[in-house]
Protein backbone atom coordinates (compact mmCIF):
# COMPACT_ATOMS: atom_id res chain seq x y z
CA UNK A 1 0.00 0.00 0.00
CA UNK A 2 1.13 3.54 -0.65
CA UNK A 3 1.27 4.45 3.01
CA UNK A 4 4.09 1.91 3.52
CA UNK A 5 6.30 4.14 1.42
CA UNK A 6 6.09 6.86 4.02
CA UNK A 7 5.59 5.10 7.35
CA UNK A 8 7.37 2.24 9.08
CA UNK A 9 4.22 0.18 9.70
CA UNK A 10 4.36 -3.34 11.08
CA UNK A 11 3.51 -5.38 7.98
CA UNK A 12 1.59 -7.87 10.16
CA UNK A 13 -0.87 -5.18 11.20
CA UNK A 14 -4.19 -5.40 9.37
CA UNK A 15 -6.17 -2.26 8.54
CA UNK A 16 -9.89 -3.04 8.60
CA UNK A 17 -12.20 -0.59 6.90
CA UNK A 18 -15.57 -0.29 8.63
CA UNK A 19 -18.41 1.23 6.65
CA UNK A 20 -22.17 1.18 6.17
CA UNK A 21 -24.97 3.36 4.92
CA UNK A 22 -26.24 6.26 6.99
CA UNK A 23 -28.33 4.91 9.86
CA UNK A 24 -26.88 1.40 9.60
CA UNK A 25 -25.27 1.63 13.03
CA UNK A 26 -21.62 1.44 12.02
CA UNK A 27 -20.63 3.77 14.86
CA UNK A 28 -22.28 1.43 17.36
CA UNK A 29 -20.31 -1.48 15.90
CA UNK A 30 -17.10 0.58 16.10
CA UNK A 31 -17.74 1.32 19.80
CA UNK A 32 -18.09 -2.41 20.54
CA UNK A 33 -14.74 -3.09 18.86
CA UNK A 34 -13.28 -0.29 20.98
CA UNK A 35 -14.48 -1.97 24.18
CA UNK A 36 -12.52 -5.02 23.03
CA UNK A 37 -9.37 -2.89 23.05
CA UNK A 38 -9.22 -2.32 19.30
CA UNK A 39 -7.88 1.06 18.14
CA UNK A 40 -10.54 2.76 16.04
CA UNK A 41 -10.03 5.77 13.81
CA UNK A 42 -13.35 7.60 13.41
CA UNK A 43 -12.92 9.23 10.01
CA UNK A 44 -16.27 11.01 10.06
CA UNK A 45 -15.80 12.48 13.53
CA UNK A 46 -12.20 13.42 12.81
CA UNK A 47 -13.25 15.08 9.55
CA UNK A 48 -15.54 17.43 11.52
CA UNK A 49 -12.51 18.58 13.54
CA UNK A 50 -10.32 18.99 10.47
CA UNK A 51 -12.80 21.49 9.00
CA UNK A 52 -11.31 24.05 11.39
CA UNK A 53 -7.69 23.80 10.30
CA UNK A 54 -6.88 27.24 8.80
CA UNK A 55 -6.01 25.98 5.30
CA UNK A 56 -9.12 23.73 5.19
CA UNK A 57 -11.39 26.50 6.47
CA UNK A 58 -10.18 28.80 3.71
CA UNK A 59 -10.89 26.22 0.99
CA UNK A 60 -14.37 25.47 2.36
CA UNK A 61 -15.25 29.16 2.57
CA UNK A 62 -14.12 29.64 -1.02
CA UNK A 63 -16.49 26.88 -2.10
CA UNK A 64 -19.48 27.39 0.19
CA UNK A 65 -19.13 30.97 1.38
CA UNK A 66 -18.21 32.36 4.78
CA UNK A 67 -21.68 31.31 5.98
CA UNK A 68 -20.30 27.77 6.16
CA UNK A 69 -18.93 28.64 9.62
CA UNK A 70 -20.90 30.06 12.53
CA UNK A 71 -17.68 30.82 14.41
CA UNK A 72 -14.15 29.47 14.84
CA UNK A 73 -15.36 26.27 16.48
CA UNK A 74 -18.78 25.67 14.95
CA UNK A 75 -19.72 24.62 11.43
CA UNK A 76 -23.01 25.87 9.98
CA UNK A 77 -24.26 22.35 9.28
CA UNK A 78 -27.60 23.46 7.85
CA UNK A 79 -25.90 25.78 5.35
CA UNK A 80 -23.26 23.22 4.38
CA UNK A 81 -25.79 20.38 4.00
CA UNK A 82 -28.11 22.61 1.97
CA UNK A 83 -25.28 23.37 -0.42
CA UNK A 84 -23.60 20.00 -0.88
CA UNK A 85 -26.65 17.73 -0.85
CA UNK A 86 -28.30 19.69 -3.64
CA UNK A 87 -25.18 20.03 -5.81
CA UNK A 88 -23.25 16.85 -6.68
CA UNK A 89 -20.24 18.81 -7.95
CA UNK A 90 -19.93 20.78 -4.71
CA UNK A 91 -20.22 17.58 -2.71
CA UNK A 92 -17.41 16.02 -4.75
CA UNK A 93 -15.17 19.07 -4.25
CA UNK A 94 -15.76 19.26 -0.49
CA UNK A 95 -15.17 15.52 -0.12
CA UNK A 96 -11.91 15.78 -2.06
CA UNK A 97 -10.62 18.47 0.32
CA UNK A 98 -11.63 16.65 3.50
CA UNK A 99 -10.66 13.16 2.36
CA UNK A 100 -7.13 14.26 1.48
CA UNK A 101 -6.70 15.72 4.97
CA UNK A 102 -8.25 12.65 6.63
CA UNK A 103 -5.88 10.41 4.67
CA UNK A 104 -2.84 12.20 6.08
CA UNK A 105 -4.31 12.21 9.57
CA UNK A 106 -5.09 8.49 9.40
CA UNK A 107 -1.53 7.69 8.31
CA UNK A 108 -0.28 9.30 11.52
CA UNK A 109 -2.83 7.27 13.54
CA UNK A 110 -1.76 4.03 11.85
CA UNK A 111 1.91 4.77 12.47
CA UNK A 112 1.20 5.40 16.16
CA UNK A 113 -0.58 2.05 16.53
CA UNK A 114 1.47 -0.08 14.16
CA UNK A 115 2.24 -2.67 16.84
CA UNK A 116 -1.44 -3.72 17.01
CA UNK A 117 -2.75 -6.93 15.42
CA UNK A 118 -5.31 -4.81 13.61
CA UNK A 119 -6.85 -1.37 13.68
CA UNK A 120 -10.16 -0.10 12.32
CA UNK A 121 -10.76 2.79 9.98
CA UNK A 122 -14.42 3.83 10.28
CA UNK A 123 -15.77 5.82 7.36
CA UNK A 124 -19.22 6.36 5.87
CA UNK A 125 -17.82 6.96 2.37
CA UNK A 126 -14.97 4.46 2.37
CA UNK A 127 -16.14 2.83 -0.87
CA UNK A 128 -17.63 5.92 -2.52
CA UNK A 129 -14.43 7.92 -2.00
CA UNK A 130 -12.25 5.20 -3.57
CA UNK A 131 -10.38 4.61 -0.32
CA UNK A 132 -10.21 0.82 -0.65
CA UNK A 133 -6.44 0.96 -1.29
CA UNK A 134 -5.95 2.39 2.20
CA UNK A 135 -7.32 -0.78 3.88
CA UNK A 136 -6.62 -4.53 3.88
CA UNK A 137 -10.08 -5.84 4.76
CA UNK A 138 -13.60 -4.43 4.49
CA UNK A 139 -16.36 -4.82 7.07
CA UNK A 140 -19.81 -3.62 6.03
CA UNK A 141 -22.66 -2.97 8.47
CA UNK A 142 -26.12 -3.37 6.97
CA UNK A 143 -29.66 -2.75 8.17
CA UNK A 144 -33.07 -2.62 6.53
CA UNK A 145 -33.98 0.70 4.99
CA UNK A 146 -37.01 1.47 7.18
CA UNK A 147 -35.02 0.94 10.38
CA UNK A 148 -32.22 3.12 9.00
CA UNK A 149 -34.70 5.92 8.28
CA UNK A 150 -36.14 5.66 11.79
CA UNK A 151 -32.69 5.95 13.34
CA UNK A 152 -31.75 8.95 11.20
CA UNK A 153 -35.02 10.74 11.98
CA UNK A 154 -34.59 10.19 15.73
CA UNK A 155 -30.91 11.13 15.71
CA UNK A 156 -30.86 14.08 13.34
CA UNK A 157 -34.48 15.26 13.23
CA UNK A 158 -34.49 15.33 9.43
CA UNK A 159 -37.50 15.24 7.16
CA UNK A 160 -38.15 12.20 4.97
CA UNK A 161 -37.06 14.19 1.92
CA UNK A 162 -33.76 15.13 3.57
CA UNK A 163 -33.19 11.55 4.71
CA UNK A 164 -33.80 10.16 1.22
CA UNK A 165 -31.46 12.75 -0.27
CA UNK A 166 -28.63 11.65 2.03
CA UNK A 167 -29.26 7.96 1.49
CA UNK A 168 -29.21 8.48 -2.27
CA UNK A 169 -25.80 10.14 -2.05
CA UNK A 170 -24.34 6.82 -0.87
CA UNK A 171 -23.70 3.60 -2.74
CA UNK A 172 -26.46 0.98 -2.26
CA UNK A 173 -25.73 -1.65 0.40
CA UNK A 174 -25.79 -4.40 -2.23
CA UNK A 175 -22.77 -2.86 -3.97
CA UNK A 176 -20.78 -2.59 -0.75
CA UNK A 177 -21.59 -6.18 0.21
CA UNK A 178 -19.96 -7.38 -3.02
CA UNK A 179 -16.66 -5.88 -1.84
CA UNK A 180 -16.94 -6.97 1.80
CA UNK A 181 -14.80 -9.50 3.65
CA UNK A 182 -17.38 -9.51 6.45
CA UNK A 183 -20.96 -8.29 6.77
CA UNK A 184 -22.62 -7.47 10.08
CA UNK A 185 -26.42 -7.36 10.19
CA UNK A 186 -27.61 -4.67 12.58
CA UNK A 187 -31.34 -5.12 12.08
CA UNK A 188 -32.50 -6.09 15.59
CA UNK A 189 -33.10 -9.65 14.35
CA UNK A 190 -29.51 -10.85 14.78
CA UNK A 191 -27.47 -10.38 17.96
CA UNK A 192 -24.77 -7.81 17.29
CA UNK A 193 -22.04 -8.77 19.76
CA UNK A 194 -21.61 -12.43 18.65
CA UNK A 195 -21.10 -11.24 15.07
CA UNK A 196 -18.44 -8.77 16.20
CA UNK A 197 -16.69 -11.28 18.47
CA UNK A 198 -16.44 -13.80 15.62
CA UNK A 199 -14.65 -11.25 13.42
CA UNK A 200 -12.45 -10.05 16.27
CA UNK A 201 -11.33 -13.60 17.11
CA UNK A 202 -10.46 -14.28 13.46
CA UNK A 203 -8.28 -11.16 13.35
CA UNK A 204 -6.34 -11.77 16.57
CA UNK A 205 -5.83 -15.51 15.97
Amino acid sequence: MLCFLFFNFDFDMVIVGLTGGIGSGKSTVAKVFETLGVKVYYSDERAKELYFLPHIKLQIENLLGKEAYINSTMLNKKHVAGKIFSDAELLTQVNAIIHAEVKNDFNLFAEKHNAEKYIIKESALLVEANLMKSIDKLLVVISNINLRKQRIAMRDGLSEEEINKRINQQLPEEEKIKLADWVIENNEEHLLIPQILKIHQSLIA
